[in-house]
C-alpha cells in the first residue's frame, strides 16, 4: 500500500538514492520503491507518460481496440492505464523490476509480464509482433542503454509505431547520451529500419529532483522544471 503521507522532499530523496546506485542494487531500490513511486513521481509533475501517449495517439493510424502493445520499462503500468483509456486493449510489459511488475499486474491490463534487464538481458519480445513499442523514461545514462533502441524496433511489425520519451537530464553524462542516442536513431533511419514520424519537446517534463529543498523554495516554478524529448517513428515496411 502506497504512503498517502509522502511529501515533495521524500520524492526528491528517492530519486536522489536512486541515482547513487549501480544497476543490480538500483533494481533491488525499484523493488522496494514500487508501491511509492507513482506518488513519488505525482508530487514531482512527471508529465511524461501523459506527454508520450498524446502524441503517440495523434498519430496513431489503425484500431487501437486491436493493436498490440509492448510497454518497455513499463513500471507500475501508467502507460498501460492511459494507453486503455484511449481504446488500447492489448498489453505486454517488460520490466527490470519484479516489484514493479507486480504493481503492473494489479491494473489487470497486462496479458503478459515479463522480468529483463535491457542491456544486460534481451528484450524478451517476438521480432515483428507490436503495432506500438512504448518506453517511457527509463533511456538514460545508468539505467538503459542506447543500444536497446535497435531491439525496440525488432519488435515492431513492419509499419508499427516506436515511440520513445526521455528526459533531458542536465548533466555531462545526460548530454553525452542524448548525443549517443540521437546518432543512434539517425543511423537506423538512415539504415531503413524506420522513418521518423515526428518529435514533441517541452520544457516542462518534470521538476527537478536533484534541487535541494532550500534550492526549490528560492526557485520560481518554471525554473524547477526539467525539459524533455518524445520521439515517434514508424517501422519501415520493407
Amino acid at each position: 500500500m502506497s504512503d498517502s503521507c509522502r511529501t515533495e522532499d521524500d520524492a526528491r530523496a528517492a530519486f536522489q538514492t536512486c541515482t547513487h546506485f549501480d544497476a543490480k542494487d538500483r533494481v533491488q531500490f525499484f523493488d522496494s520503491w514500487a508501491e511509492n513511486y507513482e506518488t513519488d513521481v505525482t508530487l514531482l509533475s512527471y508529465r511524461a507518460p501523459y506527454l508520450a501517449v498524446d502524441f503517440l495517439s495523434d498519430n496513431f493510424s489503425g484500431s487501437p481496440e486491436e493493436a498490440r502493445v509492448l510497454d518497455v520499462a513499463c513500471g507500475s503500468g501508467w502507460v498501460a492505464k492511459l494507453m486503455v483509456e484511449l481504446g488500447f486493449r492489448h498489453f505486454v510489459g517488460v520490466d527490470g523490476s519484479k516489484g514493479m511488475l507486480e504493481q503492473a499486474a494489479k491494473t489487470s491490463l497486462y496479458q503478459d509480464l515479463k522480468l529483463a534487464l535491457l542491456g544486460t538481458e534481451p528484450l524478451p519480445a517476438q521480432t515483428g509482433m507490436f503495432d506500438v513499442v512504448i518506453i517511457v523514461g527509463a533511456l538514460g545514462p545508468g539505467y538503459v542503454p542506447v543500444s536497446v533502441v535497435r531491439e525496440l524496433c525488432d519488435a515492431a511489425k513492419p509499419g508499427g509505431f516506436v515511440c520513445i520519451s526521455r528526459c533531458g537530464h542536465r548533466s555531462t553524462p545526460g548530454n553525452e547520451y542524448k548525443k549517443d542516442l540521437e546518432r543512434e536513431l539517425q543511423l537506423m533511419e538512415e539504415e531503413g529500419l524506420w522513418s521518423p514520424v515526428g518529435l514533441k519537446q517541452t520544457d516542462r517534463y518534470m521538476e527537478n529532483p536533484r534541487l535541494s529543498p532550500d534550492r526549490v523554495k528560492s526557485l520560481q516554478k518554471e525554473e524547477r522544471y526539467l525539459s524533455g524529448s518524445v520521439y515517434l517513428f514508424r517501422k519501415s515496411i520493407h
